[in-house]
């Protein structure tokens, strides 16, 4: 993990939701991978179409669902992009302004996939394995 996606994830939130939704956690989760990655293109075209209405509502999908899960720099993104659309169609403005935030949307939100599919994944070997895997074979020692 690189520094720029270092603290994407507020793993105690993480947990939390984790251990509130217990075995349905990754079903929940693949929800988020769809619902998200439609969210992310969503924002993306209304931004090429410069429609601030358009902006709104996967913005806010987005921030809830990233929210729910600890991604709390996709949160906060999702939901600056969010307030930013409702002030321009309050307004009447075209999002203009929104055009570098979105930029960087889709690579965050991939990163903080990625980072909440590696701690789930049951193949991937966390801190402390190693130790683990030491003991077990250091309890063999001298046995016949």
């Amino acid at each position: 993990m690189n520094d720029e996606t270092k603290n994407i994830i507020n793993w105690s939130s993480f947990s939390e939701t984790r251990a509130v939704l217990g075995a349905d956690f990754v079903r929940i989760l693949g929800y988020f991978r769809e619902d998200g990655t439609k969210s992310v293109a969503a924002i993306e075209e209304a931004i090429r179409q410069r429609n601030a209405v358009a902006l709104v509502i996967p913005a806010h999908t987005l921030k809830g669902e990233s929210a729910q899960f600890g991604a709390d720099r996709l949160t906060e993104l999702a939901e600056k992009i969010e307030t930013e659309a409702r002030q321009c169609v309050e307004y009447r403005q075209e999002p203009d302004e929104l055009l570098p935030l979105v930029v960087g949307l889709r690579q965050l939100f991939e990163d903080s996939l990625a980072a909440l599919e590696r701690e789930t994944n049951p193949l991937v070997q966390r801190a402390g394995a190693e130790r683990r895997e030491f003991a077990s074979s250091n309890q063999s020692f001298g046995r016949l």
